[in-house]
């Protein structure tokens, strides 16, 4: 059936703000950029119901310096991440040739000296979207920022998309950071298991909500709470109740709260291990 004027009408309208966490968290991954309203809107809305700070994802070499810059104008409330998304490495290969990527890694890699930027992502690997001839780039891409992790001590927010044997092989053969985040968790618990052992972190979205992430929920249970972190990736995947509807940093807590549910845990115990997760990665 159709969806009325009405009904199309609500998808545009912000949903209200939450009751406030007892913990204060922060958003672990938001993209300030593709949001509605200006950034000091969001971070205002985000702190009135204990989210104080979030971390702003710079996933192409554009969105990148304007990750710098912001985290430079709010630096008690924005910390940033630089990376190429795995879709953009192939792009850029394809469009305008091997040497493009180079030095479009080269310029992630001067941007992420910056204090500002606490982790070089998101990074990783997308096989959902970009077809087999554009693997090879992706992970020559992922190489790269891996070695970059390293190379400056900082974290690594991985994008993992249909392709978690590849992710998981190119950590072990390069040797994972010593903090290394799945965004947006979108494994199993088998792998969350694995993920646990290797000490690696697991930042679960409002997706964790939906009705068909049950496979998400069995991942979350088996997952310590001292590896755990919780995000929007806003204005994406906007949890329940308010899914289809604008993502943001605000929304923070009707995530936390569903995971403090899957987990058997007290919201407040639950965002205590999450809070100190969370400097312990980026702070």
């Amino acid at each position: 059936m159709p969806k009325s004027a009405k009904a199309k009408a609500a998808e545009h309208v912000p949903p209200p703000l939450p009751e406030p966490l007892a913990v204060p968290v922060a958003d672990a991954h938001t993209h300030l950029d593709m949001q509605s309203g200006t950034v000091e809107e969001a971070l205002a809305k985000a702190a009135a119901v204990g989210v104080p700070r979030v971390v702003q994802i710079g996933c192409d070499v554009a969105r990148a310096h304007w990750a710098v810059k912001v985290a430079a104008e709010h630096p008690d409330a924005i910390w940033a991440a630089v990376a190429l998304h795995p879709n953009e490495a192939p792009r850029i290969e394809a469009e305008e040739g091997p040497a493009a990527l180079d030095a479009a890694l080269a310029e992630i890699a001067e941007l992420a000296v910056s204090p500002h930027v606490r982790a070089i992502g998101e990074t990783g690997l997308d096989y959902y979207r970009t077809g087999a001839d554009g693997v090879a780039a992706q992970q020559r891409s992922f190489r790269a920022h891996l070695r970059l992790a390293k190379e400056l001590d900082k974290a690594l927010v991985i994008h993992d998309r249909e392709a978690h044997a590849d992710v998981l092989r190119l950590l072990k053969e390069e040797g994972a950071p010593r903090r290394t985040v799945f965004h947006c968790y979108s494994g199993d618990a088998a792998m969350a298991e694995t993920c646990a052992a290797e000490g690696y972190f697991l930042s679960f979205a409002g997706n964790v909500t939906f009705r068909s992430a049950q496979p998400l929920r069995d991942a979350l249970a088996v997952a310590p709470p001292e590896l755990l972190l919780v995000e929007t990736d806003a204005p994406f995947l906007t949890p329940v109740p308010f899914r289809g509807r604008p993502n943001a940093p605000y929304l923070i807590p009707v995530t936390l709260r569903a995971m403090a549910e899957v987990k058997g845990m007290d919201e407040a115990e639950l965002g205590r291990h999450i809070a100190a997760n969370t400097e312990r990665v980026f702070g």
